[in-house]
């Protein structure tokens, strides 16, 4: 049986954490950039040990009015110490409960930034070499992160199996209708060709190579639950299982 590695951003205040979690692989905690506290972070940490999830940090802008989604004036040596002091914040509590992180997913305006800015790839890349250079980084294949990151820190690519892509290969402006899948059966289609043919069907149609070694699916989607539930159930009539150490 094949397995599919499905991520999903946590701890960021949302009411389905505790339904996700026992049917992911991997979960993004925030750790107070765009959302998130010591207390949430604890409560996703012990959520994830329960259910043997491996848990990484989701570091953002320091900008929880806007929830990280957008680019922030910030100078690179701010941005950098926001990022460290980010993910430090997480993996001290990880590490409190015997656990340890296992990767880094950048938030938002921050991940969509780094995938086209060599400057703010760097500060990301940097701030994790500053202090753990075995965490695995998740970035979008072909971006500029991921060459730059390169034989620098293990990296894992990311796709998202709820959001569309326009044909440069970024994704569809949330300000846009179409950003979002909702619809379990297109939200199947769409991930299922990534995983089994590599490939990503773009806004206009466009069918496009896109390998990618980890999904995300969004908790905040307001069917998130029910998506995932569908999922496992469709992946299990293609006789591939969703990842997960337990």
């Amino acid at each position: 049986m094949k397995e599919i590695h499905i991520n999903c951003d946590l701890g960021e205040g949302g009411d389905f954490d505790a339904d996700l979690m026992p049917h992911i692989s991997a979960c993004n905690i925030a750790c107070g950039g765009h959302a998130g506290n010591l207390e949430t972070m604890q409560e996703t940490i012990k959520l994830a040990v329960e259910h043997g999830v491996q848990m990484g940090a989701h570091p953002s802008y320091p900008d929880k009015e806007n929830f990280g989604r957008k680019p922030v004036d910030i100078s690179a040596e701010e941005l950098q110490r926001s990022i460290i002091a980010q993910i430090l914040s997480l993996k001290q509590l990880a590490e409190a409960e015997g656990v340890k992180l296992t990767h880094v997913k950048p938030h938002g305006a921050l991940y969509n930034k780094a995938a086209k800015d060599e400057k703010t790839a760097k500060i990301i890349i940097d701030s994790l070499l500053e202090f753990d250079q075995e965490l695995t980084l998740f970035c979008p294949p072909k971006s500029v992160i991921s060459k730059l990151a390169k034989g620098k820190t293990p990296i894992v690519f990311e796709a998202f199996a709820d959001r569309n892509y326009e044909p440069d290969l970024s994704l569809v402006s949330r300000s846009k209708p179409n950003a979002l899948i909702t619809e379990k059966e297109a939200v199947f289609r769409h991930l299922f060709s990534m995983f089994s043919e590599g490939k990503i069907t773009c806004v206009n149609a466009e069918k496009i190579n896109y390998k990618a070694d980890t999904f995300c699916l969004h908790s905040d989607t307001p069917n998130s639950v029910e998506i995932i539930t569908f999922l496992k159930q469709r992946f299990a009539e293609h006789n591939i299982k969703i990842k997960n150490r337990k």
